[in-house]
């Protein structure tokens, strides 16, 4: 400190020179500028020279400003010395110790950086655990911070964890007041990078940068030292840690365990981001098997369930839960036990299964058609340690090739129908031919018996009705050639009623017609057809005995509507919402094929159309088909 009334320049040269000590003052290049006379006392007892302690000194490190450092100097052939440098500026005082002061000096020194070094070895095992057993990124930063905190008190740092691949920041941690923007790009030093044979070329351009000094991240620091964190030659971020203004440290020390705990990070940041890497992989795989549009199915040795994925469980209905864990043959038929053994010895030979087909059972207690490919699953020494079954529910595809069969017996039945109705037209024909002679004749002839004209009339009525319905059903049977035509809706549900006579009168239901006046409409008659005739079946199945069915035409607005009305026991509301699905019944086997409602759906919608229904336990069911009228 200067005083202003205080000694001149001269004063402190007289102090200099007159001190016992052993002093000189040299410039930031460690070149001596001034010794007293004690140094060359202290050359003297040393049997150095004074320019042999200026070559010596020009090889050793300079210290930072405002630090102080001890450093022995060698010399060739004869005992070294100790010499203390402090640095104040572009001054660097020097202060060589002697020999009983250097004794006990050396003893404090040792003393000190011993409890220095045990403490630093206690903190980095402490460390060490900590990472090790970081369950992510995010405790682990948490750890190295509490570590760098207890190492170097007092001072600023900040923990950037990267992406070896892109160099992104994942996870940072300041302690301190970081300047706006400093955390990006991360700067390296271009001597730690040499040091740990980090190639340039790798590191992401744009996201981390290599100079020659790195630049302080805190406000009011001084000066500080940094890191890398590298591990197997990749990048995984850095540590910086910056001086406050007044903190003395041994900058050098610092360096050196902060690179030590910094390779000790990298590790287990490597090893972090590996384990989440993993993690991930496995739980994408785990998201794919479980929501993947297929039934998988795996077993391991033992034949127990350890994947069953929600396709499965959707089939099935059981849950997941459920079923891992049990045989395998829990949830199959007993008579598909000996079958499913054979693949299964098989996958363990290690040959693989296609299209083995069988039966699953449900929670329900029915049975699902399911058609599976097998293989074997290896474990990571080659040994096989399961079997993993994909495949898919041909339950519908079973069902559409008995329904195929069934259509191609109704087709062989239709054609040899259209043979006996040939063969019952001729002699009808003839039976109404000769009837309407008779009855001609009757009517011509004089005192001709009127019972006998009577019985002429109603063998005439019936023979025509005959060829009526024989014409109107080989019609119906035809293939429909979907050409639209202008029909008047209520001659088709007629129509649709003259070809139910019969299911009416066995159901032994009552049919009555409340017709109103529409305009015609173009449609496909044999399709609207076949929509009323299975609206009034169903409606007489529906039935007991006594009920009846009314059908009812009318419009409204600019569409026309027909209803088929029974009195019977209603449909329950959980399968109201499903009953125009494709083989959806709820009649008994055999009785039904659960086609009607989802074919007569198809059709009302390709004429534009809507069919709906309603319904009330106990007391009934309307369905409602409409369709647009034309514009007028």
């Amino acid at each position: 400190m200067r005083i202003p009334s205080g000694p001149g320049p001269e004063s402190f040269q007289a102090f200099f020179e007159a001190l016992d000590a052993p002093a000189a003052l040299c410039d930031p290049t460690l070149r001596l500028l001034a010794v007293n006379e004690a140094f060359h006392r202290f050359c003297a007892d040393h049997h150095v020279t004074v320019e042999d302690v200026a070559r010596t000194l020009s090889t050793v490190g300079v210290p930072v400003d405002n630090s102080s450092c001890d450093v022995e100097l060698p010399f060739a052939g004869k005992p070294g010395a100790v010499v203390t440098l402090s640095r104040r500026g572009d001054v660097v005082a020097v202060r060589a110790r002697n020999d009983p002061e250097l004794a006990r000096n050396r003893l404090v020194v040792a003393e000190r950086a011993l409890l220095e070094q045990a403490r630093t070895e206690g903190v980095l095992l402490d460390l060490g655990r900590s990472v090790a057993e970081a369950g992510g990124e995010e405790e682990l930063v948490a750890a190295v911070a509490r570590g760098v905190k207890e190492l170097f008190p007092a001072r600023s740092f900040c923990i950037r964890i990267t992406d070896s691949r892109t160099g992104g920041l994942t996870s940072l941690y300041a302690e301190g007041r970081l300047k706006e923007g400093a955390h990006e790009p991360l700067v390296l030093l271009q001597r730690a990078v040499e040091k740990l044979n980090l190639g340039r070329a790798a590191l992401p351009p744009g996201r981390v940068t290599v100079l020659g000094e790195v630049p302080l991240l805190f406000v009011g620091s001084t000066h500080g030292v940094s890191a890398p964190l590298v591990a197997s030659g990749q990048l995984f971020g850095a540590i910086n840690m910056e001086y406050p203004e007044g903190l003395d440290a041994d900058v050098q020390h610092d360096e050196r365990v902060l690179l030590q705990l910094a390779s000790q990070v990298a590790v287990a940041v490597k090893n972090a981001k590996l384990i989440d890497e993993l993690t991930f992989v496995r739980k994408y795989l785990e998201d794919l098997l479980e929501k993947a549009n297929a039934l998988i199915l795996v077993a391991n040795r033992d034949k127990q369930v350890v994947v069953f994925n929600q396709a499965l469980s959707a089939l099935t209905g059981f849950r997941k839960e459920d079923v891992l864990g049990k045989d395998i043959f829990w949830l199959v038929p007993e008579s598909e036990h000996l079958r499913l053994s054979q693949v299964i010895a098989a996958a363990i030979r290690g040959e693989s299964v296609n299209s083995f087909e069988t039966r699953l059972l449900s929670c329900e207690g029915h049975e699902v058609r399911v058609s599976f490919a097998t293989s074997s699953m290896l474990a990571h020494h080659g040994e096989v340690e399961g079997v993993i079954a994909i495949g898919q529910d041909i339950t519908v595809v079973k069902e559409l090739e008995k329904r195929i069969i069934h259509a191609e017996k109704l087709a062989s039945i239709g054609q040899l129908a259209a043979s006996v109705v040939h063969e019952i037209n001729n002699p009808m024909t003839a039976v109404a031919t000769y009837a309407d002679a008779l009855l001609q004749r009757s009517r011509t002839t004089p005192g001709a018996n009127p019972a006998d004209q009577e019985k002429l009339r109603k063998i005439l009525e019936s023979s025509h009705r005959i060829l009526r319905f024989t014409r109107d059903l080989v019609s119906y049977a035809r293939p429909a050639q979907d050409r639209p035509e202008r029909v008047q809706l209520n001659a088709v549900v007629d129509m649709a009623v003259g070809f139910c006579e019969h299911v009416v009168g066995q159901a032994r239901v009552s049919v009555h017609r409340e017709y109103s006046e529409l305009p015609p409409l173009s449609a496909v008659r044999a399709n609207l057809v076949q929509v009323f005739v299975n609206l009034i079946t169903n409606a007489c199945h529906a039935m007991p005995p006594g009920g009846s069915v009314v059908l009812s035409t009318r419009r409204e607005g600019q569409e026309a509507v027909v209803s088929v009305r029974d009195t019977g026991t209603g449909i329950d509301p959980k399968h109201l919402q499903r009953i125009f699905e494709p083989f959806f019944t709820t009649k008994p086997e055999g009785k039904g094929t659960g086609l009607g409602l989802s074919i007569c759906q198809g059709i009302v919608e390709n004429h534009g159309g809507r069919l709906t229904v309603e319904s009330t336990v106990g007391a009934g069911t309307t369905f409602s088909v409409r369709l647009p009228l034309p514009v007028e």
